[in-house]
């Protein structure tokens, strides 16, 4: 979430990145303003009735010596009589002030929990994804001498990729792999991780696949997008299957004040994932690229806030090295403002070619939310040199998503004869250099 103060002192500001977000300012802050103001006249009330109690007991004290001791005239006798009426006033309004002031604190904590990040100033403006620029391009598509055919065709001619049975078990959006269909994803999953961790300096972690609420609040998911999320009551909790390892890797952190030496915390990890993906019925309806349960490796960031912009370059070359080693073709594109996450204050994302559909399609987002989410989360580090401390930069992209990487291969490296060539890099994993027809 953003900070209270800077919304309060630069709200024309927050109004106008709002708007380049193509959201609607007075919709989005509601009464803030009035909210803001009505709070800070509260709190000067509430001040006020707190200096004139201390004022008064100050006065009252040598009152009430006096009267212990006998000493006490009668002027001085009215006067404590008056004073400790006016003690008893203020003693019964302070509470409801108190009351009033935590009211008012509420709402201004629930509007702030609800504004988007602010987009960075490198982020180009547009109202939606035609207006993102590609600012890189990687490798050739594969060239054929027949007609490339999707992924969903392949899978099922090849006895990998068994749709059918899937929803039988679970209903529509999930996937049941066989065999090599089944090893390909594992081998992927092993490389991708062997890559990060050996080469790219990032400690692997293996994080719980349900969470609590306050994680799910921690990284923004709520409280906008529980209509996205799978919901797990368990007696009086309320758990939630992560809908991306971001959720339980960020918040490993939650509520602590790292060292700054420790700093940038690069971690890694492979988890299922699970989206309802409300509101996409109709999209990508064929084949596995809109799953409610799919597989993911996720790189996460803990940096600086000088740093982070370098970290996020850092980040996003990382997730583009998997696509090298794999030799598939790609390009990385710069989102603009209105195609920007909730949380993310710049996000970059990584399209790989698919040959059998004839477009690119995202495999990666690799965003950089600046202190958005270690606010919500409160999670802090210690600057050198520097008294008390300030709130991380977290960052996090794909590294890659799996399931959707495992159609990449077999959509780009497929045969006339329907097989599926395997990319040298992962044939120590897979075993095999192709995937023939499974004998059923």
């Amino acid at each position: 979430m953003l900070d209270l103060a800077f919304v309060r002192e630069h709200l024309s500001v927050v109004e106008e990145k709002l708007r380049s977000r193509g959201a609607d300012p007075e919709q989005v802050l509601g009464g803030f303003r009035e909210t803001e103001q009505r709070r800070r006249h509260l709190i000067r009330l509430l001040e006020t009735a707190l200096a004139r109690r201390n004022e008064l007991s100050k006065k009252i004290g040598p009152l009430m010596g006096a009267e212990k001791k006998g000493t006490i005239t009668a002027e001085q006798k009215a006067e404590l009589k008056l004073l400790s009426e006016e003690v008893l006033q203020l003693k019964d309004g302070i509470p409801d002030f108190e009351q009033k002031t935590r009211a008012a604190d509420k709402e201004l904590y629930d509007v702030l929990a609800v504004i988007p990040n602010l987009p960075h100033d490198s982020v180009p403006l547009g109202s939606n994804e035609a207006a993102n620029v590609e600012v890189k391009r990687w490798g050739m598509p594969p060239v054929f001498d027949f007609t490339p055919k999707p992924h969903w065709e392949l899978g099922e001619q090849l006895g990998i990729l068994d749709l059918e049975r899937a929803s039988k078990l679970a209903g529509a959006r999930f996937a049941l792999y066989w065999e090599l269909g089944a090893r390909l994803e594992r081998a992927l999953m092993n490389f991708m991780l062997d890559l990060h961790t050996r080469e790219h300096g990032y400690t692997e972690v293996l994080p719980p696949y349900l969470v609590n609420s306050e994680s799910m609040y921690g990284t923004g998911q709520l409280p906008k997008f529980e209509q996205d999320l799978f919901r797990v009551p368990h007696g009086e909790r309320d758990l939630w299957l992560i809908p991306t390892a971001e959720v339980p890797v960020t918040n490993i952190y939650r509520d602590e004040t790292l060292d700054a030496s420790r700093l940038p915390i690069s971690l890694t990890a492979f988890t299922p994932c699970w989206r309802s993906e409300a509101g996409s019925y109709g999209k990508d309806v064929r084949g596995i690229i809109r799953q409610h349960q799919f597989q993911k490796v996720e790189l996460v960031k803990f940096t600086r806030p000088e740093e982070s912009y370098e970290e996020h370059e850092k980040l996003t070359r990382a997730a583009e090295t998997v696509l090298e080693r794999l030799g598939l073709h790609y390009r990385r594109v710069l989102l603009c403002t209105g195609d920007l996450g909730f949380s993310s204050a710049k996000t970059y994302d990584l399209e790989v070619w698919l040959p059998g559909q004839g477009l690119f399609r995202e495999i990666s987002s690799c965003s950089n939310f600046e202190s958005f989410q270690a606010r919500r989360a409160n999670i802090r580090y210690r600057p050198e040199g520097r008294k008390g401390s300030e709130f991380v930069h977290t960052l996090n992209g794909s590294g890659l998503a799996v399931g959707r990487t495992w159609v990449a291969i077999v959509e780009n490296y497929q045969q006339a004869d329907g097989s599926i060539l395997i990319p040298e890099v992962l044939r120590p994993y897979m075993g095999v250099e192709k995937i023939e027809p499974r004998k059923m």
